[in-house]
């Protein structure tokens, strides 16, 4: 299990071929084999699993296939008093191809998430979001729609100029919290938390860019 960190691809992808988590874990722990069982965004930060045995690999990636892995992602956004929580989001989320955000459209809910308030404080919310699905952008998208839009993000609710190389101070605020499940080879069940934090909520000034 990798804790990784904002801005950093998970795999190779586009322009991201050494500055990647498995390109670093393979040569920091000499492991060749290794692979991950799932992506995580490159602008979302939090818990990776990785596997070392190749014959293992199909069985990691099963899991979160069939959707047998309880995720828990923390984000935080706009405080939205008004906004009823807990609720459960439902939509129809397409990602069109060379097209950077996705859309909600009508049709057959295939995205769906579990949305509560865990704390707030000076107009800003701390979210707690459990995906039963994993569409492109999801949690963004339907915080989005709530009209909550995650802080730092580039794409929504408005699609924003591209952000200097190495421009890493104002990352998105998302975060994979917790992974857990039922080891498909050992039977074991594991749980796995993020020792990251969100700086827009443990230091919003200094998120805002308004001290060192």
């Amino acid at each position: 299990m990798a804790d990784k960190p904002h801005f950093l691809a998970t795999t190779p992808r586009g322009s991201h071929v050494a500055q990647t988590a498995l390109a670093r874990l393979r040569d920091e722990l000499g492991l060749p084999s290794l692979t991950a069982a799932h992506r995580l965004d490159r602008l979302t930060a939090g818990l990776v699993l990785f596997t070392v045995r190749p014959e293992e690999r199909g069985a990691y990636q099963t899991l979160f296939r069939d959707r047998r892995v309880r995720k828990e992602y923390e984000a935080v956004a706009p405080y939205d008093p008004a906004l009823v929580l807990p609720r459960t989001v439902r939509s129809r989320i397409v990602k069109e191809r060379g097209v950077q955000a996705a859309r909600e459209v009508e049709g057959e809910p295939n995205a769906v998430t579990r949305v509560e308030l865990a704390e707030h404080r000076d107009g800003l919310g701390r979210y707690r979001l459990l995906p039963e699905t994993g569409q492109t952008h999801q949690l963004r998208v339907h915080l989005n729609a709530l009209g909550v839009p995650i802080l730092g993000d580039p794409l929504y609710p408005e699609v924003t100029g591209p952000v200097p190389p190495g421009d890493f101070h104002r990352p998105l605020q998302l975060l994979a919290r917790r992974l857990e499940f039922t080891d498909p080879v050992t039977g074991a069940r594991h749980a796995f938390a993020s020792g990251r934090t969100l700086r827009a909520w443990s230091c919003p000034a200094g998120w805002a860019g308004q001290e060192p």
